[in-house]
């Protein structure tokens, strides 16, 4: 008689449970980003090859792709994607409001943006390093040259910490030019408004690139700090978690087995013989059944931008006007640190 009063009591916890789950997905980042249709992402004002609008007002970029690919894995259209430019103080805010569905742009996963503003991030798309970048004719080939400069720096970001532990140790000095955004910090450096301007080296690589006269700046050997950049949403909707986490996996997991934008179709619907491609591919077994999505949704990823090699050779590597070499964003077979957990 007990054990039927447990069972019954278990089966009645069981689909109360069921009914929380349900009500949890109703309000979820999943379910409102399905309702609305489109994916809203925040995004940097403007850093080129990361995050920029063309001439016809169609943003591209490193970081711009995981937002298509996140769209096309839950939406099956990487083009339902609402940009939202946003500014090293105003990205916080956009994202706890929910004014955007995640954050993707050049954002350091650090220990008080993880836990204190209760945000995720679900991995790192890009290893960085802050660095100085100087004019030519100032004749100086190392920061630790640059006591009393004037330093354009974006405001709340990682840098201004940086700057200031940098400087310290070195027992120099520095006046401080505030900025807001890149394109202001552009602006303020070729206008000759600071010596040095100080960001994630991808970053000031990509605005260089840009300049009238690319070889008049000289961006410095050192490199000051760990900048591991990635995607980062609200802490709370694992699930939402799970599916940005996992859409970035399938690119960096699709790189290593040779998965393409131009053969992923091929190979999805050749089903081979490897079973960890047939899981992304959504062939075989229902992982993504697992966060809600339908089972061709990272075949959906990869085949709107390609794998994680594609995107990053297409929008900064060394064949682009940015210039980057892999280094470690490499996959770890080739002495990187691009990884991903294993899809089973």
């Amino acid at each position: 008689m007990q054990k039927t009063v447990f069972l019954g009591t278990l089966a009645a916890a069981v689909g109360t449970a069921g009914f929380a789950l349900a009500d949890a997905h109703e309000g979820s980042t999943l379910a409102q980003v399905q309702e609305r249709g489109s994916l809203n992402c925040g995004v940097t004002t403007g850093v080129p090859g990361f995050a920029e609008p063309d001439a016809d007002g169609v943003w591209q970029g490193f970081d711009v792709a995981v937002c298509r690919a996140v769209a096309a894995a839950v939406l099956g259209d990487p083009n339902a994607v609402t940009f939202v430019p946003t500014t090293g103080k105003t990205r916080f805010t956009a994202l706890a409001s929910g004014e955007i569905d995640m954050l993707a742009r050049n954002t350091t996963w650090t220990f008080s943006r993880d836990t204190d503003l209760s945000f995720d991030f679900v991995g790192v798309n890009y290893y960085d390093g802050q660095g100085f970048m100087v004019p030519a004719d100032l004749g100086v080939s190392s920061a630790t040259e640059l006591d009393g400069a004037t330093v354009c720096i974006q405001t709340g970001t990682t840098t201004e910490l940086n700057l200031a532990d940098f400087f310290r140790v070195n027992g120099m000095s520095y006046e401080p030019v505030p900025i807001e955004t890149g394109a202001e910090a552009v602006q303020q450096y070729l206008a000759g408004a600071c010596d040095v301007y100080t960001t994630d080296r991808s970053a000031l690589a990509a605005q260089r690139a840009g300049f009238e006269d690319p070889d008049a700046s000289v961006i410095l050997p050192e490199v000051v700090s760990k900048e591991p950049l990635g995607p980062l949403v609200r802490h709370g909707d694992n699930e939402w978690g799970d599916i940005v986490r996992w859409t970035l996996n399938a690119l960096i997991s699709a790189e290593e087995l040779g998965i393409t934008q131009g053969n992923v179709e091929e190979m999805a619907a050749s089903a081979g013989d490897n079973p960890e491609i047939n899981r992304i591919l959504g062939t075989e077994g229902d992982l993504a059944a697992m966060v809600g999505l339908e089972a061709d949704a990272f075949k959906n990823a990869i085949a709107a931008v390609g794998n994680y090699g594609e995107v990053f050779d297409t929008n900064i590597g060394e064949s682009t006007a940015i210039g980057l070499a892999r280094g470690l964003n490499a996959q770890y077979t080739d002495g990187g640190l691009i990884y991903s957990p294993p899809f089973r």
